[in-house]
């Protein structure tokens, strides 16, 4: 019988890749010593594999994107599920705030400085670039690799020819800013008493990757049906599959309305569904609500949603490394590194400058999450907070859980707006492109004004200095 064993052969190789490099992180110190997630180590070790001897034996590296597709959106929706952790009137009102001004700073820093930057190379260099290649720095660094993915492929729709791949490209770079300089800041912290040197510092389940085998383990997750009925990871599955179905219906039905007004209409939804995380994200947070009203919430657990959200993660993000082309990198080498080189040195300042000024407790661990953050993802940002807050005692990782809703909610203009810099491309007009520079200003021009308002008086202290001292 004729069955279809693309899904599974993509899968099968992914996971040797994941296995090898969790291999590789127990034997190699350089990995160790910068914390390299597994998943960014396969996705690099999955290049040549999907550029070059795949291709050779008659598949394509395109089928991935499908891949990476799906698993983003199921990632959205499996933490959008999660309860939302115990608030304090403090946290409330200072700390969600502050963690959600500092990550849209970076959405509105890296966007307009990616966007002047292939300005000026269109203007003197590489007359052909794209306008909308300025956007891959945000969508790289503080959004993620999968967002790259996703938002590309509308792109090269609109005539950017190897945008999905430029994307992940700029991802790349960003985990590797993310890592190479984060896991060295931590140091940095500990060596200036910013915090304290954390017993797993030098854990070697840590390092390594891989729990000792005398070593405890840890809870992950907790069952909330008996096993007997129904697997408790099983019944989790379910409610993010559901969701995802509901999303997917979402999407549909608004998409048939669209189509009433014309050619426009039918543009804009096909556009929508490049973004379906936005709307994947929503419908979850109408599952959430239900389920809290009907007082069921107990049904949920989690850890459990975190562990598949963090299994979506992971598989998305070798994924998405695969599925780079090495043709377009090399064609687009120069812009790349000016603006992936720029866009993190920007990052590397302008967070800690935020951060020490906009924060009034765990200051430094705060800087450290969100630097991981607006350079690689949420779980790169966790990774480097547990390195100095291993079992996640602090607020830092709870208050950028609770920052979340507010940050989405806040960015939906911004991600809405992210093709207008490529229809500038595809009809030669940049009128479109300086409206994205605009609505990037506006952005900043918020995030300074809230900044302004929740740091107070600190706000522009000593305002040459990156780190300010505690007072």
């Amino acid at each position: 019988m004729d069955f279809s064993w693309k899904i599974v052969i993509d899968a099968g190789i992914i996971s040797c890749a994941m296995i090898l490099a969790s291999f590789l992180r127990t034997k190699l110190k350089f990995l160790q010593r910068f914390m390299v997630p597994n998943s960014l180590t396969a996705g690099f070790l999955l290049l040549p594999v999907y550029n070059y001897f795949i291709p050779w034996l008659g598949y394509t590296q395109n089928r991935l994107g499908d891949l990476v597709y799906h698993l983003l959106n199921i990632s959205f929706i499996a933490m959008t599920l999660r309860a939302k952790p115990a608030e304090s009137k403090k946290t409330k009102n200072h700390s969600v705030w502050a963690m959600s001004t500092v990550i849209l700073s970076q959405y509105a820093i890296q966007a307009f400085m990616g966007l002047i930057l292939s300005w000026m190379i269109i203007k003197t260099v590489m007359p052909g670039l794209n306008p909308a290649f300025g956007l891959t720095l945000p969508l790289g660094y503080a959004l993620g690799p999968g967002q790259a993915y996703a938002i590309g492929k509308g792109w090269e729709a609109m005539g950017f020819e190897g945008a999905s791949s430029l994307g992940l490209t700029m991802a790349a770079l960003g985990y590797l800013w993310a890592c190479l300089v984060g896991v060295p800041l931590v140091n940095y912290g500990i060596r200036k008493n910013y915090i304290k040197m954390p017993p797993s510092f030098s854990d070697k389940g840590l390092r390594s990757g891989i729990v000792p085998p005398d070593a405890e383990k840890k809870i992950t997750s907790r069952a909330t049906t008996d096993i007997e009925a129904i697997d408790p990871l099983s019944f989790h599955a379910a409610i993010v599959a559901f969701t995802y179905l509901l999303s997917f219906l979402l999407l549909t039905g608004l998409s048939a309305i669209l189509s009433l007004a014309g050619k426009a209409g039918t543009d804009l939804a096909a556009n929508l569904w490049g973004i379906n995380f936005i709307f994947s994200a929503l419908t979850a947070m109408i599952v959430r609500k239900v389920i809290d009203l009907l007082k069921i919430g107990h049904i949920l657990d989690n850890d459990s949603l975190s562990r598949i959200s963090g299994f979506s993660v992971d598989f998305m993000v070798s994924a998405a490394l695969a599925a780079i082309s090495l043709v377009f990198v090399g064609q687009y080498w120069l812009p790349i590194v000016v603006v992936g080189l720029i866009g993190g040195i920007l990052t590397l300042v302008t967070t800690p400058w935020f951060c020490a000024r906009i924060f009034r407790d765990y200051r430094y661990e705060r800087m450290i999450m969100l630097y991981g953050v607006s350079t690689g993802t949420l779980s790169t940002g966790l990774a480097l907070l547990r390195i100095i807050d291993p079992e996640f005692k602090t607020k830092v990782s709870s208050d950028y859980m609770l920052s979340a809703g507010l940050t989405f909610a806040l960015a939906i203009p911004f991600i809405l707006s992210i093709n207008l810099p490529a229809k500038s491309g595809m009809t030669g007009n940049m009128s479109s492109f300086w409206l994205m520079v605009a609505v990037s200003l506006a952005y900043f021009v918020y995030s300074i004004v809230a900044f302004a308002i929740v740091a107070k008086k600190r706000a522009f202290k000593n305002i040459g200095k990156i780190w300010l001292e505690q007072d």
